[in-house]
């Protein structure tokens, strides 16, 4: 049961990205770039490179390796086309991991240390829950900030994903 709740949120997420990155395509360029207050991390771009960071960072910690990542606001890439690929083959990695896990392996611990240096100890399951979350936070805020910038956001409802893909 858990393993397909997941398999499901690894879909849902490689979606709900390409849905918002294929809004974020009808901006210019200074508007992906362009300093908002309302963002975290500085801007559409901002927001969209942190996503990748932690998603990076934690699936580099559930594999027990350090992906060398020492900030939240990295970025990553400078220019969104190369962001865009970079997350999609992220994204077809993430579903190719979780496809592959059984409900064993993401019941099983990982040791890991934040960035700070500090050491903690969670089951896989519960990464994930966290990675999910996150990207879902955080496309929320760059759906306002899109709504902001002029561009009618898509719907990215979990529903709107299932009967999508037919998946009920």
């Amino acid at each position: 049961m858990l393993q397909e709740h997941f398999r499901t949120f690894a879909r849902f997420n490689q979606w709900a990205n390409r849905e918002s990155y294929g809004a974020v395509e009808n901006l210019p360029t200074a508007e992906i770039h362009k300093t908002r207050p309302a963002a975290y991390f500085g801007s559409i771009h901002g927001t969209l490179n942190h996503i990748l960071v932690v998603d990076r960072l934690w699936f580099g910690r559930m594999a027990g390796i350090d992906p060398g990542i020492d900030r939240l606001d990295l970025i990553l890439y400078q220019d969104f086309p190369t962001l865009r690929d970079a997350r999609q083959a992220e994204d077809r990695r993430i579903v190719d991991l979780v496809e592959g896990w059984d409900e064993a392996a993401m019941a099983g611990n990982r040791d890991y240390k934040d960035i700070k240096g500090n050491p903690w100890t969670l089951p896989i399951r519960r990464m994930l829950a966290t990675v999910f979350n996150h990207q879902t936070h955080h496309r929320g805020q760059v759906h306002a900030l899109l709504k902001e910038a002029g561009v009618e956001p898509p719907a990215l409802d979990l529903p709107v994903f299932l009967f999508a893909e037919k998946w009920k």
